[in-house]
């Protein structure tokens, strides 16, 4: 049986400190990180932090700049919490923040907006435990769901998500979400360096080029409780664009074989 994941029924006392129930059916050792970007989101961290799992690691919150009682909130919720200052602007530069750090093995990203539910955080921990690189949460999986996306924001990720399936060899679901988890290990390999909306983007972009094992999770996405979103469809919805003719531009350009040498080929993404 892996050493990450072994039934809580089963320990004993000796071992019992090298593992963190996370169900009354197994216990995982690695601990997990995660990362809240927010900015003026103190009525809605209270949503956010009921649903986070007791067993996590620690919380990392990445504070852009915020004028409301954000930093307060999240400490009175969560004595514990690691509270980050964003020095930069977009959540793409936030999230860079908060991964840096993080002092877990495995790391999942949340939003603060009280859209994702902290219940689901176990299907991600367990699709890494059982051997994927990256969980990617879907909203179009099979059990997924949304409550927020307007038709023309389902319209533009179906679209894109088609695009990148395409151009990279991916079989994606869902494109712009961000709701994922990974090992902490992969940042290496995704060596983001983008500031907006788009990093999610990016990320799914890179993974699979990186050809890392790819597990997607069924998530329900909620509406917003409280405040209106930065997002804005058009306007991040070409800088997602932009990433992806970026990113398969510079895929041809690592693919031209150099002068006296064979190429490699190249890595395909795969979602089991």
């Amino acid at each position: 049986m892996s050493s990450f994941l072994r039934p809580a029924a089963e320990q004993d006392p000796l071992i019992s400190g090298r593992y963190r129930p996370v169900t009354s059916h197994f216990a995982i050792a690695p601990p997990v990180s995660v990362v809240i970007p927010a900015m003026n989101e103190a009525e809605n961290l209270p949503y956010v932090f009921k649903t986070l799992p007791e067993w996590i690691h620690e919380v990392v919150l990445v504070d852009g700049n915020s004028t409301d009682n954000t930093v307060q909130v999240a400490r009175d919720l969560w004595p514990d919490v690691k509270v980050v200052e964003q020095l930069g602007k977009g959540k793409g530069d936030a999230l860079i923040t908060g991964f840096a750090a993080c002092t877990g093995e495995i790391i999942v990203m949340v939003d603060a907006d009280g859209s994702a539910d902290g219940n689901e955080i176990v299907s991600y921990v367990s699709a890494l435990v059982g051997g994927a690189d990256f969980a990617k949460g879907s909203r179009f999986a099979n059990g997924g769901g949304t409550d927020d996306m307007t038709p023309i924001r389902k319209l533009g990720n179906r679209v894109l998500t088609s695009i990148v399936n395409h151009k990279f060899g991916a079989r994606y679901t869902d494109l712009c979400y961000g709701y994922n988890a990974f090992w902490k290990r992969c940042l290496d390999e995704l060596a983001l360096d983008c500031a907006g909306f788009e990093v999610e983007t990016l990320m799914n972009i890179r993974v699979a080029k990186a050809g890392l094992r790819v597990q997607e999770i069924p998530s329900h996405e909620f509406v917003r409780i409280h405040g209106t979103s930065n997002l804005r469809a058009v306007r991040d919805g070409l800088r997602v664009l932009h990433v992806i003719l970026r990113e398969h531009g510079a895929k041809r350009l690592r693919s031209r074989p150099p002068r006296l040498a064979i190429a490699p080929s190249a890595s395909r993404g795969e979602v089991s």
